[in-house]
């Protein structure tokens, strides 16, 4: 909420248009990045629930990262790299950064409108945010079953 407050007060303050349809146009960012925080935290929540130790937690974290990329690497290498692409999207971590697809590269788009040909989707796709709230809502149940099978 802090975050939409501030963008709102940003957007009053620096907007040529006073009409407030145009400030919130592109608000649909603040849902996915609040999506994205709460994915990424489940699976946090997770591995901390999982090993009792944050430091190894955070390992865990670092090692599914590289799992991810071996896996990727592996079926690109099996099959094409198109459809490894696709599937990679449905991994956790890969999931959760697909939401916001390349920020700064908007940002800069904005600054060098003489690039404005090349095209790119910036959206955010109602699969995109399916997938992560899948991945947390797996998340929080495991946790919480872990939480009632150790009986703390």
């Amino acid at each position: 909420m802090l975050i939409g407050l501030i963008s709102l007060c940003i957007g009053l303050y620096y907007s040529s248009y006073n009409e407030f349809g145009i400030i919130i146009q592109q608000t649909n960012f603040l849902l996915a990045y609040f999506v994205k925080l709460v994915g990424f935290f489940s699976l946090c929540l997770f591995f901390g629930m999982l090993v009792k130790r944050s430091a190894f937690a955070l390992a865990f974290l670092f090692i599914l990262y590289i799992l991810e990329w071996i896996i990727f690497g592996l079926m690109a290498w099996k099959i094409n790299t198109d459809t490894a692409e696709k599937i990679q999207n449905f991994f956790p971590l890969k999931s959760m950064y697909k939401l916001i697809d390349q920020p700064f590269q908007r940002i800069a788009m904005t600054k060098f409108p003489e690039k404005a040909n090349l095209a790119y989707d910036y959206a955010v796709h109602w699969h995109e945010l399916v997938i992560v709230l899948a991945w947390t809502a797996l998340f929080v149940f495991l946790s919480f079953r872990l939480l009632k099978k150790r009986d703390l």
